[in-house]
Order: C-alpha cells, then structure tokens, then sequence
C-alpha cells in the first residue's frame, strides 16, 4: 500500500480536466461510501459566498455564483454545506446571530438575476453595472464582505426593483403580471406578519435603532402587544403608520417576495442536484422578532452562557417565559410555544437539515438580570457569581412564592419531546440527523434531558481522538473547527496563561494532538509491509512539521461518520479569523471568499507550500485508516483482506493519482 507524505511527487503540470472530473467524483463518493462516511458539510455562512459576475460587496447563498460554488464542493464529496442564520440582519450589527428569525436578510438578493427576462428586468443592466463592482484579482485567498456599501447598492437597486415592477404593472407586461399572480400567493401566506415588520422598519429608521425598548414613543414601543390585548389606540396607531409609509411597507413586502422566490429556486436546483443546505436555528431573535412576540418573553431576564473562569457572557437574547409555552397537560401550544414553532418552521421551509444553535437554550436557559451593570454579577469579595443576577432558568423562583419554582411544571424539559423534536418530524427530520450544537456548561438538568431523549452531539476532534468513539455514538457530528474559531492551522501556534505566567502553547500537549496517536490511528494495520517504519516516519513527521499534523487531523477527522470542514480551512485561508466570540472586533462576520476561489485553491495547493485541504490525499490517508481497522477488527483474516482490498484499492489508486494532480502547477 502507498502511504501519502512520505512519497515523492509526479508531476503531471495540470488540475483536474473537465473530463476526467465526474471520474474524480465518482471514485471520492466511492471512498466515503466504503468508510461508511454519510455527511460531509462545509460550514459556509451566507454573505461568505464568493461573486459570479458582479462584486455586491457581499455574498450569497442563492443564485448562479452559489450554484457554481455548490458544484465545487460536490467534486469533492461534500453534499451539503452549513449556513448561518439567513435572517434580516439587526441594525448596527452584521452578526447573523442577531438576525430576524422569520424574515430573509434582503442582502443576499442575486441582483443580476433581476436584469434578466425572467425578472421582467426589474433592474436595469445600466444601474447594475453602475453600482456594482468589476471582479479583481488578489493576492490574497479571501476578500472581505463591506455591510455599508452592500447596503447602499441594496437600497438603490431594490428601490428601483419596485418601482419598475408597479410600473411594468400598470403597463399590463406579460412578466410583471406573472411575478404579481406568485406576488399574491406569497402575501396569501405572510402578509399579516410582514405588515408587521415593514411597519416595525418604518419605526426603526424613525428612532435610528431597532431596540425599540428605548424608542421615545412608549406606545410605539408595545405597539404589538397593546394590539393583541385589543387596545384600540394602539391598532389606530399601527393603521396610522402603515397608511403614511405605505409605499416603505410594500416595497419591504416585495423585497421579501423575490428573495423567498430566489430561495424556493435554488432550493428545486438542490434537490435536482442532491446537495443539501443546513440551516442554522439560531438560539434567539431580532429586536424586530422580540417586538412582534414580546409578550412571550421574561421582562426581567435574558439569555447568556455560564463561564467559569470568569464574567458570564452577556448575549441579551430574550428568554421564552416558561409559562407562556404550553397550555395544558396536552401539551397545547401557548404563544411562547407557537414563537419557537413559527422559528423551526422557518428555518426549515427551504432548508434540508438544520444546526441547533446553543441547544442548552432549549432545555435549561442561562438567565442574566437586564438592566445590571456588569460589575454587579459578581459578588466583591470573594469574586463569585451573584445568584440574584445570574442562574439557570431551574433555579428561577416564582416572585409570589420564593418556595416554588417559576417553571412550576419544568415545561423548557419538555420543549424538546413535546415540540422540537415533532416539529422535525413534520419536515422529515429524524433527530438523529440535525447538527446539535451542545457546547456549553451542562448543568444537572440539562444532562438529564439531553441523555434520556438520547441526542447526537457535536464532537470537536480538538480535543478529542476519534479512536475513543464509541458504537452508541454514530449520530454524533464531528467537526476540527467551525465559524468561531481560528483557521485549524494555526492551532499549534495557540498559546495560554501557565501557572508561572509565561504564554505556553498548549495544543502540541493535548492528547489529541499526540504525533504517535494519529502516526498510529491512520495506520493500525500491524500485518502491513513494513509498517512500524511508515508510523515512526510520521510521528517524527508531525512532530517537527504543523502542517503536517494540522492535515493529519483532518484525514482523521475524515474517517467519522459525519463531519464539517469550516471553508476558511478548506481552502487555507489563515491571515484572518471569521469570528471571534465574545468580541466586537470590526473584522468579525466579513472574511468571504473571493470570486476566483477556484483557481485560488488550486494555486495553494501547487504552492509546494500547501495550506488548503488535498481532500483526495487527506481521503487516501482516511480509506486506508479504515481498512486498517476492519482488517484488525476481523483478526488480520488474510481472505477477508484480499476480498476488501480488490474493491478498495482501485478507489486509493485514483485518489492518489487525483492528489498528485492537485499538486501541480498549472
């Protein structure tokens, strides 16, 4: 057998041809079909899509550069890709974490799309090409997406959009009748709810702010709320505001329209294509979501995250009151339960699986006080966590009797039997296939939920072996790193506090992280011709080269059943982070691929210098771990291997042809 890293290169001066790529495909699904490998994703959040033919300043999931991006990824076995929460961006924030969770975020509208026929040229290719970019060339492997001026084209070219739509219109146009009869049926389903939100943006720009807790206007404020408690002034109000920003409202409305079309479109090309987007179910909302349900809502309490070695972080989302979940015994919905009902249902509408954003939120919330200064959560002397302004929602008591509980009925331990899980089920989602994203402080309670209702979890290899995962655990996604960390090559440059003081970098003494181990993982077949030779090579490879043992990670990684590959690392970007928890850093949610990511991978990888992923040669190197193990598994059956290597060695042949190929200049 041919170990890749310790043999020399042939160099053939090309990539892949057109010809010889659905080859390519066939023989890595073939691989991943021999490993029993069933999910391969790539975390790619939506503005971080590259450009087709126009630079908008930022990305999109949907439309001609994302299907082009989609195929990409499919060459080499991926078959899906993770966003982020696709939502109506908050004003003021670019994170997608505080984005709507109902409404589209507008921004990723492929506008050349609406200069072509289909759109009845709802834009005009003057003002596109006006207020967009040519594509550049770089130097660099990323671009970075700029909010404000994608804002400002947004606002030109959809402003325009609408106005040549009514007039396109009122002139009886084939197409412009066309888009108004799906108009229709788009409003038939959302209109009540995007009245709602137009009329909240209407405010928004009004007070400069979507926190509407400090809007002047008290009545504005609550506007919603009055309403649904039959407060006649407060419907005058809402009618009032809807009747002089009529035309803002229903341009909103329009807005929202083309992109749920460009979406449902995109998505029929998925399915044709079988490649599938998971969506992100982001833990929280928009202050626009909050004000639409803010009866639903703890007035005096928001969600954060335990930390032990210090402040608690504050995340300001509004935590579900617990009696505002379910009616009765039956487990009936209340509006709370109907709250996060509508957000599943959205989230999954034109979506094929879906993250579960900071799960513990679904089962045992971490509550901070609002309205507290940071300094008052922890108690002076001796620096604890004040329990009068920080706990878990179980320790939560009811204000009329601090001898019960005020989730009386534990109903948020119920909220994933009772109405999670059922509403996958609704959109054919087995609980076994959603990422469950369960990195937190996993208190009593939440343990307890999260082991009886038997829930996958998301393993990070960091800091785990893959040769300690159990049978129990096949469900499990497993990940090397994602969009809140740094690029996985720069892991062993990290460095922390020691006890004396001193910056020590910690990773190279992680167990994990161990030369011999993966030496070892990734060659377990002892009957092998001179195998004690090729892992001692190895060991003494990692060890003395971070890249190596960086990409020896990854071929671990892909010997798991599920995994995720973040596309910073995929395609070796390395001199910016995508997200930095905890911090407004400017750079944070903009890191985006460039429109020739393409030719920018390939050139990494000829560089003779690598920082992307080979995936064909990281796949050799996994295929043949997990022939190792089946053949160790059946006792070293000497039958047994012969019959599993005539159908596996043809696979580790091509993929390390296709890995020297990937190799070359070109």
């Amino acid at each position: 057998m041919r170990i890749l890293g310790v043999n020399s290169v042939v160099n053939f001066q090309r990539r892949p041809t057109k010809q010889e790529e659905p080859d390519l495909k066939k023989n890595i699904n073939k691989a991943y079909e021999l490993m029993g490998t069933s999910e391969r994703a790539v975390i790619t959040h939506g503005a971080c899509f590259p450009a087709a033919y126009r630079d908008t300043y930022i990305g999109s999931p949907y439309g001609s550069a994302a299907r082009e991006y989609n195929k990409f990824l499919a060459l080499y076995g991926f078959n899906s890709n993770q966003l982020g929460p696709g939502g109506l961006l908050q004003k003021g924030s670019n994170s997608p974490y505080n984005a709507s969770a109902f409404a589209h975020n507008r921004l990723f509208i492929d506008l050349e799309e609406l200069t072509t026929e289909k759109y009845g040229e709802l834009l005009s290719k003057k003002t596109y090409e006006a207020i967009t970019l040519p594509l550049k060339k770089s130097d660099k492997n990323y671009t970075m997406t700029d909010f404000n001026k994608a804002n400002e084209i947004y606002n030109v070219s959809l402003n325009e959009a609408y106005r040549r739509f009514l007039s396109h219109l009122a002139e009886n146009q084939i197409q412009a009748v066309k888009l108004n009869r799906e108009y229709k049926k788009f409003l038939k389903l959302h209109d009540r709810r995007l009245t709602a939100e137009g009329v909240f943006r209407v405010l928004s720009n009004k007070y400069g702010t979507d926190d509407y807790t400090i809007w002047d206007n008290e009545k504005d404020r609550t506007l919603i709320t009055d309403i649904k408690e039959g407060d006649l002034d407060a419907r005058e109000r809402f009618s009032e505001i809807y009747d002089y920003n009529y035309n803002d409202v229903e341009q909103y409305k329009f807005e929202q329209f083309l992109l749920t079309k460009q979406i449902k479109e995109h998505k029929n090309w998925r399915d044709e294509n079988d490649f599938k987007y998971i969506n992100d179910l982001l833990v929280g909302c928009s202050k626009m979501d909050a004000w639409r349900y803010e009866d639903v809502f703890l007035s005096d309490w928001e969600m954060g995250a335990y930390e032990w070695g210090g402040p608690s972080q504050r995340w300001h989302i509004p935590v579900i009151d617990p009696k505002k979940i379910f009616l009765n015994g039956d487990y009936d919905l209340n509006e709370g339960g109907k709250f996060l009902k509508e957000k599943i249902d959205a989230a999954l509408e034109f979506c094929e699986n879906i993250r579960i954003d900071h799960v513990m939120g679904l089962i045992e919330p971490y509550l901070l006080a609002k309205n507290v200064p940071d300094d008052d959560f922890i108690t002076q002397p001796p620096n604890l966590k004040n329990k009068n302004y920080e706990k878990y929602i179980s320790e939560l008591k009811d204000p009329a009797d601090s001898n019960v509980d005020y989730d009386k009925y534990w109903d948020y331990t119920k909220l994933i039997e009772k109405l999670v899980l059922p509403a996958f089920k609704e959109h054919g989602i087995e609980k076994e296939l959603p990422v469950w994203e369960d990195h937190c402080s996993w208190p009593s309670r939440f343990k307890k939920v999260y082991t009886e209702q038997k829930l996958p979890r998301l393993t990070n290899l960091d800091w785990v072996r893959a040769e300690n995962i159990k049978d129990m655990e096949p469900d499990n996604w497993f990940i090397l790193g994602s969009h809140d960390t740094p690029p996985a090559m720069t892991y062993l440059r990290r460095t922390a506090k020691s006890g004396d003081g001193r910056d020590v970098e910690y990773t190279r003494k992680q167990e994990s992280w161990s030369p011999e181990y993966l030496a070892g993982y990734l060659n377990m077949d002892d009957s092998r011709e001179n195998i004690q030779i090729i892992r001692d090579k190895l060991a003494e490879l990692y060890k003395n080269d971070d890249k190596a043992i960086v990409f020896a990670k990854f071929a671990e990684l892909l010997t798991t059943p599920k995994f995720q590959i973040s596309f910073d690392d995929l395609f070796g970007i390395t001199d910016v982070v995508y997200n930095k928890p905890g911090t407004s850093n400017s750079e944070n949610w903009r890191a985006r691929l460039t429109a020739d990511y393409q030719e920018k991978y390939y050139e990494n990888l000829s560089s003779g210098n690598p920082t992307a992923l080979n995936i064909p040669e990281l796949l050799s190197q996994a295929l043949q771990a997990k022939i190792d193990m089946d053949i160790k598994a059946h006792n070293y059956d000497e039958a047994y291997k012969t019959q599993l290597y005539s159908e596996a060695q043809p696979v580790l042949d091509k993929l390390n042809y296709y890995a020297d190929v990937l190799k070359e200049k070109f």
